[in-house]
């Protein structure tokens, strides 16, 4: 396990702040993952969504995936599979407007759970994004300012279940990548492994815990540090031994925020301009994404160098 950094957010206000804080510093300079423990959000609260996630995996997902594996010949499948993912998803925005009395085959109970379960995630993301800027020394509500543009961050969330796979060893869960947006905060099943992160040449497994919220930091908080905090590759396995659940909540920046390097950070680095992070709005990022999501993001940086003179001189201090 590599000592996969496991925090408890419960020691932030006592005398234990200090080494709490540190904890958190060294996970985000050195694992761009970490896991949360009593994180202030109820355990009844994640039973209840996990239980309705899961049936509504049973009674609407599952048949759909079985017939798209077949679509796909994958049950049968005696290669490696390079451009297909073994997960079955769907995707449910909260901000800047919430479109979840869209989302068809949803009970109210579920809805409502997962609009609370919301709320408290996007506390908890700014309380985490806090913790950050007090760690990297800029204001508190810095980091929060830089994501808002003009509606307020965008905040959504990914379920998605990994279900049990003949041939493991050939099709990935879900492939390699980094997090395009800002913080991610996930509710992973206790029981069913799979996550894992590029760590010094090595695949670490993120451990399983029961109530637990694990953290990972995206690209745009990579930029905004510039450098400093990594985005971290990472992938799902696929396992033989029952079905995966996975619910990621991304706080990312509004789609028309500027990013671009914290001033503050830059006061102590090189001024020379080309070992800086670009300066770009998120929307465009996004763009470059999509087409990019499963290759190397230093593509995707440089694709954006040069591109933004009109937003104006990133200030150095």
């Amino acid at each position: 396990m590599m000592n996969f950094p496991i925090i408890s957010l419960e020691r932030i206000n006592g005398e234990e702040r200090k080494e709490t804080m540190e904890k958190i510093k060294d996970a985000c300079e050195h694992w761009g993952f970490f896991e949360l423990v009593n994180h202030g959000i109820p355990h009844d609260l994640m039973d209840t969504l996990e239980r309705l996630t899961k049936e509504h995996y049973r009674t609407c997902m599952e048949q759909r995936f079985k017939e798209f594996v077949s679509s796909k010949g994958l049950d049968a499948v005696k290669n490696k599979v390079k451009d297909v993912d073994w997960e079955s998803t769907y995707h449910v925005r909260h901000l800047p407007e919430s479109n979840i009395s869209e989302i068809p085959d949803l009970s109210d109970e579920y809805r409502k759970v997962m609009k609370e379960f919301a709320l408290r995630l996007e506390k908890l993301a700014e309380e985490l994004l806090d913790l950050l800027c007090e760690n990297l020394g800029l204001e508190k509500g810095y980091l929060k300012k830089a994501f808002y543009g003009s509606k307020g961050p965008s905040f959504g969330t990914k379920i998605a279940n990994y279900p049990q796979c003949p041939n493991p060893e050939l099709v990935k869960g879900l492939r390699a990548h980094t997090d395009a947006g800002g913080i991610i905060l996930l509710f992973q099943d206790d029981k069913v492994s799979g996550l894992q992160l590029l760590k010094d040449g090595e695949w670490v497994d993120v451990p399983p815990m029961r109530h637990s919220i694990v953290v990972n930091l995206g690209d745009q908080l990579e930029v905004i540090t510039n450098g400093k905090y990594k985005s971290v590759e990472h992938r799902v396995i696929t396992q033989t031994n029952g079905t995966r659940m996975s619910i990621a909540s991304f706080y990312n920046p509004g789609f028309d925020a500027v990013i671009y390097p914290a001033p503050k950070l830059l006061e102590k680095e090189t001024e020379e301009k080309n070992n800086l992070y670009p300066k770009f709005v998120f929307e465009e990022y996004m763009k470059i994404y999509a087409g990019l999501k499963f290759h190397a993001k230093e593509p995707r940086f440089e694709a954006l160098k040069g591109s933004n003179e009109n937003l104006g001189p990133i200030a150095i201090i």
